[in-house]
Protein backbone atom coordinates (compact mmCIF):
# COMPACT_ATOMS: atom_id res chain seq x y z
CA UNK A 1 0.00 0.00 0.00
CA UNK A 2 1.57 3.43 -0.78
CA UNK A 3 0.59 6.22 1.26
CA UNK A 4 2.29 9.96 1.91
CA UNK A 5 4.89 9.19 4.24
CA UNK A 6 6.63 7.08 1.62
CA UNK A 7 10.16 8.29 0.74
CA UNK A 8 11.03 9.97 -3.01
CA UNK A 9 13.34 7.56 -4.02
CA UNK A 10 12.75 8.35 -7.84
CA UNK A 11 15.61 9.01 -10.21
CA UNK A 12 14.15 12.61 -10.94
CA UNK A 13 14.29 13.08 -6.99
CA UNK A 14 15.65 16.66 -6.33
CA UNK A 15 14.57 18.22 -10.08
CA UNK A 16 11.47 20.96 -9.54
CA UNK A 17 9.05 21.12 -12.41
CA UNK A 18 6.45 23.78 -12.63
CA UNK A 19 3.59 22.55 -14.33
CA UNK A 20 1.38 25.57 -15.69
CA UNK A 21 -0.90 23.36 -17.65
CA UNK A 22 -4.46 21.77 -17.53
CA UNK A 23 -6.90 19.36 -18.95
CA UNK A 24 -4.94 15.89 -19.91
CA UNK A 25 -2.08 16.47 -22.36
CA UNK A 26 0.02 18.77 -19.99
CA UNK A 27 -0.79 17.26 -16.64
CA UNK A 28 0.03 13.73 -17.79
CA UNK A 29 3.21 14.24 -18.65
CA UNK A 30 3.88 16.55 -15.49
CA UNK A 31 2.36 13.80 -13.10
CA UNK A 32 5.19 11.20 -14.83
CA UNK A 33 7.74 13.26 -13.95
CA UNK A 34 6.50 13.48 -10.55
CA UNK A 35 5.94 9.89 -10.33
CA UNK A 36 9.52 9.70 -11.11
CA UNK A 37 10.14 11.19 -7.90
CA UNK A 38 10.41 15.44 -9.42
CA UNK A 39 8.99 18.14 -7.16
CA UNK A 40 6.25 19.80 -9.02
CA UNK A 41 3.63 22.40 -8.12
CA UNK A 42 0.81 22.52 -10.00
CA UNK A 43 0.02 26.01 -10.94
CA UNK A 44 -3.96 26.88 -11.44
CA UNK A 45 -6.23 30.16 -11.93
CA UNK A 46 -8.35 31.11 -9.15
CA UNK A 47 -10.95 29.17 -10.54
CA UNK A 48 -9.01 26.15 -11.16
CA UNK A 49 -7.72 23.81 -14.04
CA UNK A 50 -10.83 22.87 -16.45
CA UNK A 51 -10.64 19.07 -15.61
CA UNK A 52 -11.55 19.88 -12.27
CA UNK A 53 -15.32 20.25 -13.33
CA UNK A 54 -14.92 17.89 -15.96
CA UNK A 55 -18.42 15.68 -14.81
CA UNK A 56 -18.65 13.06 -16.63
CA UNK A 57 -16.89 10.53 -19.64
CA UNK A 58 -18.73 8.84 -22.76
CA UNK A 59 -21.77 9.92 -20.13
CA UNK A 60 -21.16 7.54 -16.75
CA UNK A 61 -20.30 10.36 -13.83
CA UNK A 62 -16.79 11.00 -13.53
CA UNK A 63 -17.42 12.75 -9.51
CA UNK A 64 -16.08 11.10 -6.59
CA UNK A 65 -16.38 11.48 -2.75
CA UNK A 66 -15.56 14.62 -1.62
CA UNK A 67 -16.84 16.43 -5.01
CA UNK A 68 -13.53 15.33 -6.32
CA UNK A 69 -13.00 15.02 -10.25
CA UNK A 70 -12.12 11.17 -11.38
CA UNK A 71 -10.68 12.75 -14.34
CA UNK A 72 -8.52 15.56 -12.27
CA UNK A 73 -7.66 13.26 -9.57
CA UNK A 74 -6.33 10.10 -12.19
CA UNK A 75 -3.45 12.89 -13.32
CA UNK A 76 -2.48 15.75 -10.87
CA UNK A 77 -1.22 13.12 -7.76
CA UNK A 78 1.98 13.12 -6.49
CA UNK A 79 1.94 17.52 -7.10
CA UNK A 80 1.69 20.68 -5.14
CA UNK A 81 -0.55 22.99 -5.70
CA UNK A 82 -0.71 26.69 -5.87
CA UNK A 83 -3.17 29.28 -7.36
CA UNK A 84 -2.66 32.72 -8.78
CA UNK A 85 -4.22 35.10 -10.79
CA UNK A 86 -1.46 35.74 -13.57
CA UNK A 87 -2.95 38.69 -15.19
CA UNK A 88 -1.83 40.85 -12.14
CA UNK A 89 1.96 41.85 -11.35
CA UNK A 90 2.47 39.78 -7.78
CA UNK A 91 1.29 36.69 -10.13
CA UNK A 92 3.57 37.47 -12.63
CA UNK A 93 6.53 37.93 -9.72
CA UNK A 94 5.64 34.74 -8.08
CA UNK A 95 6.11 33.20 -11.39
CA UNK A 96 9.41 35.14 -11.90
CA UNK A 97 10.63 33.89 -8.57
CA UNK A 98 9.72 30.30 -9.02
CA UNK A 99 11.70 30.03 -12.38
CA UNK A 100 14.42 31.26 -10.86
CA UNK A 101 14.70 28.22 -7.92
CA UNK A 102 13.21 25.70 -10.81
CA UNK A 103 14.80 23.38 -13.43
CA UNK A 104 11.85 22.75 -15.78
CA UNK A 105 8.43 24.73 -16.81
CA UNK A 106 6.03 22.94 -18.91
CA UNK A 107 2.81 25.13 -20.30
CA UNK A 108 -0.28 23.62 -22.82
CA UNK A 109 -1.69 26.79 -23.76
CA UNK A 110 -2.52 28.00 -26.77
CA UNK A 111 0.57 29.94 -29.16
CA UNK A 112 1.07 33.54 -27.93
CA UNK A 113 -0.95 33.10 -24.36
CA UNK A 114 2.14 32.68 -22.13
CA UNK A 115 4.12 35.72 -24.20
CA UNK A 116 1.08 37.84 -23.74
CA UNK A 117 1.26 37.31 -19.76
CA UNK A 118 5.40 38.05 -19.63
CA UNK A 119 5.91 33.77 -19.29
CA UNK A 120 7.11 33.20 -22.72
CA UNK A 121 10.52 31.28 -23.19
CA UNK A 122 12.38 34.25 -24.32
CA UNK A 123 10.82 35.87 -20.87
CA UNK A 124 11.85 33.63 -18.20
CA UNK A 125 15.07 32.44 -19.44
CA UNK A 126 15.98 36.11 -18.28
CA UNK A 127 15.39 34.85 -15.01
CA UNK A 128 16.93 31.18 -15.72
CA UNK A 129 19.45 30.77 -18.44
CA UNK A 130 19.17 27.05 -17.92
CA UNK A 131 15.69 26.40 -17.74
CA UNK A 132 14.07 23.79 -19.15
CA UNK A 133 10.79 25.12 -21.07
CA UNK A 134 8.56 22.18 -22.22
CA UNK A 135 5.03 23.42 -24.45
CA UNK A 136 2.42 21.22 -24.80
CA UNK A 137 0.67 22.77 -28.49
CA UNK A 138 -1.60 21.36 -30.38
CA UNK A 139 0.17 21.48 -34.03
CA UNK A 140 3.59 22.08 -33.63
CA UNK A 141 5.41 26.23 -33.21
CA UNK A 142 5.53 26.72 -36.47
CA UNK A 143 2.80 26.62 -39.66
CA UNK A 144 -0.17 28.24 -40.21
CA UNK A 145 -2.10 26.55 -37.74
CA UNK A 146 0.38 26.83 -34.66
CA UNK A 147 -2.06 29.13 -33.47
CA UNK A 148 -5.16 26.51 -33.25
CA UNK A 149 -6.33 25.27 -30.31
CA UNK A 150 -6.53 21.11 -30.53
CA UNK A 151 -7.94 18.54 -28.25
CA UNK A 152 -7.45 14.46 -28.91
CA UNK A 153 -10.09 13.88 -30.99
CA UNK A 154 -8.80 16.74 -33.49
CA UNK A 155 -5.50 15.21 -33.20
CA UNK A 156 -6.29 12.13 -33.78
CA UNK A 157 -7.88 13.16 -37.44
CA UNK A 158 -5.52 15.18 -38.54
CA UNK A 159 -2.91 12.79 -37.71
CA UNK A 160 -4.63 10.25 -39.99
CA UNK A 161 -5.89 7.34 -36.88
CA UNK A 162 -9.05 7.50 -36.73
CA UNK A 163 -8.99 5.86 -40.35
CA UNK A 164 -7.11 3.03 -39.34
CA UNK A 165 -9.80 0.85 -37.00
CA UNK A 166 -12.90 1.15 -37.44
CA UNK A 167 -16.58 -0.52 -38.93
CA UNK A 168 -16.82 -1.34 -42.26
CA UNK A 169 -18.93 1.50 -43.14
CA UNK A 170 -15.74 3.60 -43.84
CA UNK A 171 -16.97 5.52 -40.49
CA UNK A 172 -13.89 7.07 -38.49
CA UNK A 173 -13.76 5.79 -35.02
CA UNK A 174 -12.26 7.34 -32.06
CA UNK A 175 -9.36 6.39 -30.69
CA UNK A 176 -8.54 8.43 -27.26
CA UNK A 177 -5.07 7.67 -26.96
CA UNK A 178 -3.83 11.55 -28.14
CA UNK A 179 -3.55 12.79 -24.77
CA UNK A 180 -2.01 10.32 -23.08
CA UNK A 181 0.51 9.35 -26.18
CA UNK A 182 1.51 13.33 -26.37
CA UNK A 183 1.56 13.42 -22.19
CA UNK A 184 4.26 10.58 -22.68
CA UNK A 185 6.25 12.10 -26.05
CA UNK A 186 6.46 15.45 -23.54
CA UNK A 187 7.97 13.84 -20.82
CA UNK A 188 10.37 11.66 -23.05
CA UNK A 189 11.26 15.10 -24.06
CA UNK A 190 12.04 16.69 -21.35
CA UNK A 191 14.18 13.51 -19.85
CA UNK A 192 16.00 14.43 -22.63
CA UNK A 193 16.56 18.07 -22.08
CA UNK A 194 17.65 16.73 -18.76
CA UNK A 195 20.52 15.24 -20.00
CA UNK A 196 21.33 17.91 -22.31
CA UNK A 197 21.73 20.26 -19.45
CA UNK A 198 23.26 17.92 -17.11
CA UNK A 199 26.31 17.23 -19.47
CA UNK A 200 26.50 21.20 -21.21
CA UNK A 201 24.71 22.86 -18.61
CA UNK A 202 22.33 24.43 -21.33
CA UNK A 203 18.77 24.72 -21.07
CA UNK A 204 16.43 24.68 -24.24
CA UNK A 205 13.16 24.89 -25.40
CA UNK A 206 10.84 21.91 -25.92
CA UNK A 207 7.69 21.50 -27.93
CA UNK A 208 6.14 18.36 -28.52
CA UNK A 209 2.25 18.38 -30.42
CA UNK A 210 -0.51 16.37 -30.28
CA UNK A 211 0.05 15.77 -34.11
CA UNK A 212 3.36 15.03 -34.00
CA UNK A 213 2.72 12.72 -31.15
CA UNK A 214 -0.22 11.50 -33.33
CA UNK A 215 1.45 10.44 -36.18
CA UNK A 216 4.82 8.90 -34.56
CA UNK A 217 2.16 6.59 -32.66
CA UNK A 218 0.63 5.33 -35.80
CA UNK A 219 4.24 3.64 -36.25
CA UNK A 220 4.82 1.47 -39.45
CA UNK A 221 1.24 1.83 -40.90
CA UNK A 222 2.49 6.06 -41.43
CA UNK A 223 5.81 4.18 -42.00
CA UNK A 224 5.41 1.64 -44.68
CA UNK A 225 2.62 4.65 -46.59
CA UNK A 226 5.32 7.09 -46.59
CA UNK A 227 8.52 4.96 -48.13
CA UNK A 228 6.11 3.16 -50.67
CA UNK A 229 3.63 6.03 -51.09
CA UNK A 230 0.06 4.32 -50.66
CA UNK A 231 -2.33 4.03 -48.09
CA UNK A 232 -2.38 1.00 -45.81
CA UNK A 233 -5.57 -0.27 -45.65
CA UNK A 234 -7.68 0.20 -42.68
CA UNK A 235 -8.25 -2.56 -40.77
CA UNK A 236 -10.98 -5.48 -40.89
CA UNK A 237 -10.99 -8.53 -38.94
CA UNK A 238 -13.03 -9.79 -41.89
CA UNK A 239 -10.36 -9.46 -44.60
CA UNK A 240 -7.34 -9.24 -42.54
CA UNK A 241 -3.50 -9.20 -43.82
CA UNK A 242 -2.92 -12.01 -42.16
CA UNK A 243 -5.71 -14.48 -40.66
CA UNK A 244 -3.40 -15.24 -37.33
CA UNK A 245 -3.30 -11.41 -36.74
CA UNK A 246 -6.39 -10.96 -35.52
CA UNK A 247 -9.44 -11.77 -32.86
CA UNK A 248 -12.07 -13.82 -32.80
CA UNK A 249 -15.41 -14.00 -30.50
CA UNK A 250 -15.52 -17.09 -28.60
CA UNK A 251 -18.86 -18.87 -27.68
CA UNK A 252 -19.90 -17.12 -24.36
CA UNK A 253 -19.07 -13.59 -26.02
CA UNK A 254 -15.52 -13.36 -25.15
CA UNK A 255 -12.79 -12.50 -27.74
CA UNK A 256 -9.09 -14.03 -28.58
CA UNK A 257 -6.47 -12.31 -30.42
CA UNK A 258 -3.80 -14.02 -32.23
CA UNK A 259 -0.38 -11.71 -33.09
CA UNK A 260 1.55 -13.87 -34.78
CA UNK A 261 2.86 -12.15 -37.99
CA UNK A 262 4.96 -15.82 -39.04
CA UNK A 263 2.21 -17.37 -40.41
CA UNK A 264 3.38 -20.52 -41.92
CA UNK A 265 5.44 -21.11 -38.61
CA UNK A 266 2.16 -21.02 -36.38
CA UNK A 267 -0.46 -22.74 -38.83
CA UNK A 268 -0.02 -25.62 -38.32
CA UNK A 269 0.12 -25.78 -34.40
CA UNK A 270 -2.65 -23.49 -34.27
CA UNK A 271 -4.44 -26.13 -36.47
CA UNK A 272 -4.13 -28.56 -34.00
CA UNK A 273 -5.25 -26.58 -30.82
CA UNK A 274 -8.27 -25.60 -32.48
CA UNK A 275 -9.33 -29.49 -33.31
CA UNK A 276 -9.02 -28.49 -37.21
CA UNK A 277 -5.73 -30.58 -38.43
CA UNK A 278 -7.71 -30.66 -41.82
CA UNK A 279 -6.85 -26.90 -42.54
CA UNK A 280 -3.19 -27.85 -42.64
CA UNK A 281 -3.03 -29.36 -45.53
CA UNK A 282 -6.19 -27.62 -47.32
CA UNK A 283 -5.25 -26.03 -50.65
CA UNK A 284 -7.12 -23.03 -50.03
CA UNK A 285 -5.03 -21.96 -46.45
CA UNK A 286 -1.93 -23.86 -46.89
CA UNK A 287 -0.07 -20.64 -47.50
CA UNK A 288 0.63 -17.41 -46.61
CA UNK A 289 -0.24 -16.44 -49.88
CA UNK A 290 -3.56 -18.93 -50.06
CA UNK A 291 -4.96 -17.65 -46.50
CA UNK A 292 -4.64 -14.14 -47.80
CA UNK A 293 -5.97 -14.86 -51.24
CA UNK A 294 -8.80 -16.65 -49.20
CA UNK A 295 -8.82 -14.55 -46.21
CA UNK A 296 -12.76 -13.57 -45.97
CA UNK A 297 -13.52 -17.43 -46.21
CA UNK A 298 -10.62 -18.11 -43.45
CA UNK A 299 -12.13 -16.24 -41.34
CA UNK A 300 -15.57 -17.31 -41.89
CA UNK A 301 -14.25 -20.57 -40.59
CA UNK A 302 -12.34 -19.45 -37.91
CA UNK A 303 -15.29 -17.47 -36.50
CA UNK A 304 -17.46 -20.70 -36.93
CA UNK A 305 -14.79 -22.92 -34.99
CA UNK A 306 -14.43 -20.26 -32.23
CA UNK A 307 -18.15 -19.56 -31.41
CA UNK A 308 -18.87 -23.04 -30.98
CA UNK A 309 -16.86 -22.78 -27.42
CA UNK A 310 -16.25 -20.65 -24.78
CA UNK A 311 -13.34 -18.80 -24.26
CA UNK A 312 -11.81 -20.78 -21.32
CA UNK A 313 -11.72 -23.82 -23.56
CA UNK A 314 -9.49 -22.41 -26.04
CA UNK A 315 -7.80 -20.70 -23.41
CA UNK A 316 -6.78 -24.11 -22.30
CA UNK A 317 -6.17 -25.37 -25.60
CA UNK A 318 -4.03 -23.04 -26.60
CA UNK A 319 -2.31 -23.15 -23.55
CA UNK A 320 -1.24 -26.94 -23.98
CA UNK A 321 -0.01 -26.08 -27.65
CA UNK A 322 2.72 -24.37 -26.69
CA UNK A 323 4.19 -22.48 -29.37
CA UNK A 324 1.71 -19.89 -30.18
CA UNK A 325 1.37 -15.88 -29.67
CA UNK A 326 -2.37 -15.15 -28.38
CA UNK A 327 -3.74 -13.40 -25.47
CA UNK A 328 -7.71 -12.48 -23.92
CA UNK A 329 -9.29 -9.65 -25.12
CA UNK A 330 -9.91 -7.91 -21.90
CA UNK A 331 -12.12 -5.14 -20.41
CA UNK A 332 -10.92 -1.96 -18.31
CA UNK A 333 -11.73 -3.81 -15.17
CA UNK A 334 -10.51 -6.45 -16.09
CA UNK A 335 -7.10 -5.24 -15.34
CA UNK A 336 -7.73 -4.96 -11.71
CA UNK A 337 -7.70 -8.75 -10.95
CA UNK A 338 -4.41 -9.73 -14.01
CA UNK A 339 -2.22 -11.32 -11.89
CA UNK A 340 0.26 -9.88 -14.32
CA UNK A 341 -0.55 -6.35 -13.75
CA UNK A 342 -0.46 -6.79 -10.53
CA UNK A 343 2.55 -8.64 -10.52
CA UNK A 344 4.30 -5.30 -12.03
CA UNK A 345 2.61 -2.31 -10.26
CA UNK A 346 0.99 -1.44 -13.01
CA UNK A 347 -2.29 -0.69 -11.15
CA UNK A 348 -1.46 0.10 -7.17
CA UNK A 349 -3.66 0.99 -4.43
CA UNK A 350 -3.64 3.51 -2.74
CA UNK A 351 -5.36 4.90 0.58
CA UNK A 352 -6.63 8.25 -0.55
CA UNK A 353 -7.16 10.51 1.93
CA UNK A 354 -10.69 11.57 1.04
CA UNK A 355 -12.12 8.80 -1.33
CA UNK A 356 -10.29 5.45 0.89
CA UNK A 357 -8.48 2.68 -0.58
CA UNK A 358 -8.50 2.91 -4.30
CA UNK A 359 -6.70 2.04 -7.22
CA UNK A 360 -4.42 3.82 -9.55
CA UNK A 361 -2.61 3.32 -12.92
CA UNK A 362 1.24 3.96 -12.14
CA UNK A 363 3.63 5.17 -14.40
CA UNK A 364 4.81 2.02 -15.88
CA UNK A 365 8.50 2.29 -15.76
CA UNK A 366 10.32 -0.17 -13.36
CA UNK A 367 14.02 1.04 -11.88
CA UNK A 368 16.33 -1.34 -9.68
CA UNK A 369 17.66 1.53 -7.38
CA UNK A 370 15.03 4.54 -7.53
CA UNK A 371 11.33 2.58 -7.80
CA UNK A 372 8.72 4.72 -7.92
CA UNK A 373 5.87 5.33 -5.29
CA UNK A 374 2.70 7.24 -5.12
CA UNK A 375 3.08 9.41 -1.90
CA UNK A 376 0.27 11.82 -2.27
CA UNK A 377 -3.40 13.16 -3.72
CA UNK A 378 -4.00 15.63 -6.33
CA UNK A 379 -3.61 18.97 -4.46
CA UNK A 380 -6.74 21.01 -3.88
CA UNK A 381 -6.66 24.20 -5.25
CA UNK A 382 -4.23 26.41 -4.36
CA UNK A 383 -3.73 23.84 -1.29
CA UNK A 384 0.08 24.81 -0.82
CA UNK A 385 0.06 28.63 -1.92
CA UNK A 386 1.44 29.81 1.42
CA UNK A 387 3.71 27.45 1.99
CA UNK A 388 5.30 27.56 -1.26
CA UNK A 389 5.59 31.37 -0.61
CA UNK A 390 6.80 31.49 2.67
CA UNK A 391 8.94 28.10 2.79
CA UNK A 392 10.65 28.10 -0.87
CA UNK A 393 9.92 32.16 -2.00
CA UNK A 394 10.61 33.87 1.02
CA UNK A 395 7.19 35.58 1.54
CA UNK A 396 6.25 37.14 4.46
CA UNK A 397 2.48 36.63 6.00
CA UNK A 398 2.02 40.62 5.52
CA UNK A 399 2.59 39.94 1.44
CA UNK A 400 0.69 37.16 1.59
CA UNK A 401 -2.64 39.38 2.67
CA UNK A 402 -1.73 42.16 0.08
CA UNK A 403 -1.40 39.56 -2.37
CA UNK A 404 -4.74 38.61 -1.22
CA UNK A 405 -5.90 42.03 -1.54
CA UNK A 406 -4.79 42.18 -5.14
CA UNK A 407 -6.36 39.39 -6.09
CA UNK A 408 -3.05 37.66 -6.99
CA UNK A 409 -4.24 34.65 -5.17
CA UNK A 410 -6.78 32.69 -3.30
Amino acid sequence: MNDDNQPVTGPLHGLRVIDWTMWQFGPVSTMMLADMGAEVIKIESLDGDHGRHFESIRGRRAELEGDLSAYFEGMNRQKLGMALNLKTPSGVLIMHRLVRQSDVLVQNFRKGVAERLGLGYEDLIKHNSKLIYASASGYGPEGPDAYKPAFALTAEARAGALWWFGPDDDTPHELDIADQIAGMMLSYGVLGAIVYRERFGVGQKVDVSHLGSMIWARGMQNGISFLKDFEVPRFDRKEPGQVLWNYYRCQDGEWIAFSMGQGDRFWPTFCQAIDRPDLVTDPRFDTMTARFENRREVVAVLDDVFAGRPRAYWERRLDEAGDLIWERVQRNLDLLDDPQVKANDYVIEYDHPVIGPSKWAQTPVSYSETPLHTRKMAPALGENTEEILIDLLGYTWDDIAAMRDEGAIL
